[in-house]
């Protein structure tokens, strides 16, 4: 390095370089090697104890069964197997603590995946209470068994003494020699001493079956108490249950009458606006934001109820609506109020552009609603004919049942697809039209009479009338037509006002 010959500062600083880059990796590979160790212990762990828990599976299926003896060898040879499954839960019993420290230190140690080493302790640690459990009541069980059986055994044993010594007592053979006497009085005497014995252990299996019958029915009574207790806690339970649900019910139905209430209102209200069409269709737009904006209130309701399916609520004793007919009615109303901002729209530029008055668009709405008794926004087919007769139409009357080609012609306008229905749209359309019609022919009309005034005045003269139309028609015009009556309010002598007349024969 003391060379002239190389930069001595440039071969410090890729010696530096080098050497911090090979201390970096070496503590890399250094960190990367324990977090390895770390792993390797952390599923070592989760090996041992997935044995741990298979074995302590295996067993819980022994300790559960229910079998426990059908007699004294049965249950003396369960009882044998159970003692060494007990031997064998004690001999394991270092291997399970060893499993709960190495994951007790891993958690202390602060190692990856902390939470799931500390919920798998806990779920252990319940499993292997659960089977010293399970295997203590199968022991208790199992020696209450076998005194069971040892008490059946030694009846069965003491009955079978019993029958056999009966023959004996109950022969009719009294002797008929001195010899035969005497031998008879032997045979007594040892069954009077044997009797002595087997007096003892009568008294002894009564005895033992006398505490057989206390023991159950102490059993008996704390089963009996601990099932009142158990039942007592469900009924509390239940009866808070009933009372959560109770509260839901009345919760949902406070706001699902609210909202049927508000939907009735609204519906009334949009129907029953009046005003100017400016000042419905402003009206009307008002009523629909508020019907959108109301949409986070059904949402409500919506939750409320899918809250009741949750809790498996059928009933609803404080109200008759549900979600789906409450959601279908605000649809209903949603679409009600759209038609009619487009009914208004339609009206305003029918008036604007056609030359239909607005009183006779007010008409036709007015009479519209007044067979719309149920407010939905349409009528069936006989609404609609008698809506038809009331504007002044001459509709024949046919009997049920009999055709009706003039009615069926306009319903082939209205109600093509024979739905059942006319909408206030698609009546308002046709009502348009057909005034639209009528105000052409007017027009027509004037000007044919304009026609026959001198110097398109607007009035024609009786000699005009005489001179133009047949006598018959002048007849009828001098008889209908009104005397014409200038700006001043002077009545012009043999001048008739033919505009008023025109107009006036196509009112509706």
């Amino acid at each position: 390095m003391t060379s002239s010959a190389f930069d001595t500062s440039q071969v410090k600083d890729k010696r530096d370089t080098i050497n911090g880059r090979f201390q970096k990796i070496k503590s890399m590979a250094a960190s990367r090697r324990a977090k390895l160790n770390e792993s390797h212990r952390l599923h070592q762990f989760f090996r041992d104890m997935d044995d741990e828990e298979s074995w302590i599976k295996e067993k819980k299926l022994l300790v559960s069964s229910e079998d426990y003896g059908r007699d004294l060898t049965g249950v003396q040879n369960l009882r044998k197997k159970h003692k060494r499954l007990e031997a064998e839960l004690a001999a394991h019993e270092p291997a399970i603590q060893g499993v709960l420290d190495t994951g007790k230190k891993l958690s202390d140690d602060n190692t990856i995946g902390k939470e799931e080493i500390q919920q798998r302790l806990a779920q252990f640690v319940e499993h292997w209470k659960e089977l010293k459990q399970l295997a203590a009541a199968r022991g208790q069980r199992l020696e209450e068994s076998l005194e069971y059986q040892q008490f059946v055994a030694n009846v069965e044993e003491e009955e079978a003494w019993i029958n056999e010594k009966m023959t004996l007592v109950a022969s009719e053979d009294y002797g008929d020699t001195l010899a035969a006497i005497q031998g008879l009085l032997k045979k007594h005497e040892a069954f009077e001493t044997d009797f002595t014995v087997h007096k003892d252990r009568v008294n002894d299996v009564c005895t033992n079956g006398q505490d057989l019958i206390k023991k159950a029915l102490e059993e008996t009574w704390r089963n009996l108490q601990k099932i009142i207790k158990e039942r007592e806690l469900e009924l509390q339970k239940e009866q808070r249950r009933q009372e959560e649900n109770d509260k839901l019910r009345q919760e949902f139905a406070q706001h699902a009458n609210a909202f049927h209430q508000w939907i009735q209102e609204t519906r009334s209200c949009m129907v029953e606006e009046s005003g100017t069409l400016e000042s419905q269709l402003e009206a009307t737009k008002r009523k629909h934001q508020e019907i959108r904006a109301m949409r986070s209130q059904l949402k409500k309701i919506e939750d409320l109820g899918a809250a009741m399916e949750e809790a498996l609520i059928l009933d609803n004793k404080y109200t008759e609506h549900s979600t789906v007919g409450l959601a279908q009615q605000w649809d209903q109303l949603d679409q009600l109020g759209m038609r009619m901002q487009h009914n208004l729209e339609q009206q305003i530029q029918a008036r604007n552009t056609t030359g239909v008055t607005e009183e006779a668009l007010k008409e036709f709405s007015m009479m519209f609603k007044h067979f719309d008794k149920d407010k939905s926004g349409r009528l069936n087919h006989q609404e609609f004919k008698s809506c038809l007769r009331s504007l002044g139409y001459d509709l024949p009357m046919v009997e049920e049942g009999e055709p009706d080609p003039e009615f069926e012609a306009i319903l082939d306008t209205v109600d093509p697809n024979r739905d059942g229905h006319v909408s206030l749209q698609e009546y308002m359309a046709f009502m348009i039209s057909r005034e639209t019609e009528n105000v052409k022919s007017s027009e027509e009309i004037e000007s044919a009479f304009r026609a026959l005034s001198s110097e398109g005045k607007p009035y024609v003269t009786k000699e005009e009338l005489y001179q133009n139309l047949t006598r018959e028609q002048a007849d009828y015009c001098v008889s209908h037509m009104k005397p014409f009556v200038d700006g001043k309010g002077r009545e012009l002598p043999t001048a008739f006002d033919y505009v008023e007349f025109t107009r006036s024969l196509f009112v509706n």
